[in-house]
């Protein structure tokens, strides 16, 4: 029996892969506009610079590793959204994906609501100034503080997760005298294709009730006959990083006939539907993302072909971008520490980062892109892995990527599409201070989360 393990972690063994990327692109210095977020460009010397500020400048202001989010950026592609779907549906911004004050108040200035899945998000939006009836309210296990908070302040909806939240909801919303608008997530049986950790329509996983075995009608029926509810709709969600748009009409029409179904049991046609989140972003220049009016222009057709099959009335439709509206639009800036070769193999490259900045490599085995953003280049590139100063063997940033051969440490070097789930799933590990976010817009930038400091590590600790 083989006893034989790695202290560092299990990741150990598959990090030396070779033969991964075929070709250097033409042109180290060419940032593509599909990765990066729309104000970052070089200027004549070199440098990046996004708002109109270079990235020098700002990691002398800020310090690295750090956040910087285009705010001009974030806030064109809530309007693109949200001009997309129009008045007759409703834009949600899924604010697992990054959230803050500001971006809550930029939310509620360009005319999108907002979806919370805990106590902590929702305390934030409402902090913010966010309307409680343009917010909705998700999760698998929502605690009854969590609902009694949700239900007084006024949400929205709130999504249904389990019949044990169909009771528990309704019990509250009586409790205080409230009619609680909701919806029932349903898992309509649709493997997307994603990471299997992030795809959440198969039936094997926590979250929603299943079509299958007649349960999400049964989780209907059940909520119709209950006074504190009032049922509005269903919910699906399949997955995260998603292209291909064959998901959504499959799930589309799995929920429509529910849909037909609840009609013809009840005599109720439910006059919503959601379908959720998990359009794609760019990471790198081999990712082909749609753009919102396309995918709006493609769900309305879905959902109005399968009604007028079924012969319902067309249901106002919701839709929860979160990453395709902040991911796109921040990147995280490092210094270059040291520099490894490893003959016939690559070169690591590590950073004053690492994992506690961006988990998403080492648990979604994700892809980046990665730049020499302050100065030019013209050196012949060699393969790097950008890693980060972890004690973890797995502690990738970039598994595999091209920069220029004369890097040196003191280098400035920035990942990009980096503005949802780096800074949410940020953590302490080896006690790391979790970096700032940086908003940046026409020449000005401020600070929207701070940096963490060894004082606040302290402070949690009570010895």
């Amino acid at each position: 029996m083989s006893r034989s393990a790695h202290p560092a972690g299990p990741r150990h063994a598959d990090v030396l892969t070779e033969g991964h990327y075929t070709a250097p692109p033409a042109d180290l210095n060419v940032l593509d506009e599909k990765v990066w977020a729309r104000t970052v460009s070089r200027n004549d010397d070199g440098a990046v610079t996004v708002g109109g500020i270079e990235v020098t400048r700002l990691a002398e202001e800020f310090g690295t590793p750090a956040y910087f989010l285009d705010e001009s950026d974030f806030r064109a592609r809530c309007r693109a959204w949200a001009d997309a779907f129009g008045p007759g549906a409703d834009v949600f911004y899924a604010g697992k994906a990054f959230l803050s004050r500001a971006v809550v108040r930029w939310l509620k200035e360009e005319g999108l609501n907002l979806d919370v899945c805990s106590g902590g998000e929702l305390t934030t939006a409402l902090d913010a100034g966010m309307p409680a009836e343009r917010i909705a309210f998700h999760g698998n296990n929502k605690t009854a503080a969590e609902i009694e908070r949700a239900v007084q302040a006024g949400v929205g909806r709130i999504v249904l997760d389990s019949f044990q939240e169909i009771v528990r909801v309704s019990h509250i919303a009586q409790r205080l005298g409230k009619r609680q608008r909701v919806q029932i997530r349903v898992t309509v049986g649709v493997e997307a294709h994603t990471h299997e950790f992030i795809a959440t329509a198969h039936e094997d996983q926590k979250f929603g009730i299943a079509l299958a075995g007649g349960q999400a009608a049964e989780a209907v029926r059940r909520a119709l006959t209950l006074d504190g509810l009032e049922l509005i709709g269903i919910h699906s969600h399949i997955g995260s990083q998603i292209f291909d748009m064959a998901g959504f009409e499959v799930s589309a029409r799995r929920v429509v006939q529910l849909l037909a179904e609840v009609r013809d049991e009840h005599g109720v046609e439910l006059p919503e539907i959601d379908l959720g989140g998990g359009l794609g972003i760019a990471y790198t220049s081999d990712d082909d993302p749609r753009e919102p009016h396309e995918i709006a222009k493609a769900l309305g057709d879905i959902v109005t072909r399968e009604c007028e099959a079924a012969g319902l009335a067309t249901p106002r439709i919701s839709v929860e971008p979160g990453r395709a509206i902040v991911g796109p639009t921040a990147f995280t800036l490092y210094e270059v520490g040291t520099i490894k070769h490893l003959e016939g193999l690559r070169t690591y490259v590590s950073v004053d980062g690492g994992m506690s900045d961006n988990i998403r490599t080492a648990l979604y085995d994700a892809e980046y892109s990665v730049a020499l953003v302050s100065r030019r280049s013209d050196a012949e590139p060699m393969l790097v892995r950008v890693v980060g100063k972890h004690c973890e063997s797995g502690d990738i940033v970039v598994k595999d990527a091209f920069l220029p051969s004369d890097l040196a440490p003191g280098d400035l070097i920035a990942v990009p599409a980096t503005g949802a789930y780096c800074r949410s799933m940020a953590s302490n590990y080896n006690h790391a201070l979790r970096p700032p976010v940086v908003a940046v817009r026409d020449g000005e930038a401020r600070v929207i989360l701070r940096r963490e400091t060894e004082e606040d590590l302290l402070r949690l600790d009570v010895g």
